[in-house]
């Protein structure tokens, strides 16, 4: 049975499927951290995501189809999450959101330095962020940019300032 909403108002859906302290956070790790392993998630979450509350917000984003698991074929006991179409496309959503944290929050410099180049990038630098994520994700061919290493070397460079 689903579960029943306020209103069809296409915000308010988003933020019922999103709007929670820890979801965006998870999905977060999974896109910009390459995060895709329970430990991984609960071990270097920078926020301190507790396992409850992480193991909960794996299963409502499976659930609302942003992420799906396989076995992982290296362990056995271990499940891998891939982000699902519908969370890459959630990329502008977040490039946006780091860009007005970045303007009205006291974002640190290194926490910031990917949000700046995304606002920087814009929809080009994101469709590029989302055809590698398809790549990593969904099985698709590798694209010929690597945002996820520019993005990399720029949180390690402001990292060593």
């Amino acid at each position: 049975m689903d579960k029943p909403v306020r209103s069809g108002c296409p915000i308010n859906l988003t933020l019922e499927t999103l709007g929670d302290r820890w979801s965006l956070i998870v999905i977060r790790d999974i896109m910009f951290g390459n995060r895709r392993h329970y430990r991984d998630l609960l071990n270097n979450s920078e926020e301190g995501i507790a396992s409850n509350i992480l193991a909960d917000r794996l299963k409502k984003l499976t659930e609302a189809g942003l992420l799906s698991t396989s076995p992982d074929p290296a362990h056995k006991q271990k499940t891998v999450y891939s982000l699902t179409e519908p969370a890459i496309q959630l990329v502008p959503l977040l490039a946006q959101m780091g860009a007005w944290g970045r303007r009205f929050t006291p974002a640190t410099r290194e926490l910031s330095i990917r949000a700046q180049l995304l606002e920087e990038g814009g929809p080009e630098m994101w469709e590029a962020f989302m055809a590698e994520l398809r790549s990593l994700h969904l099985g698709a061919e590798p694209p010929a940019r690597s945002v996820i290493g520019e993005l990399t070397e720029a949180y390690r460079a402001a990292l060593a300032e």
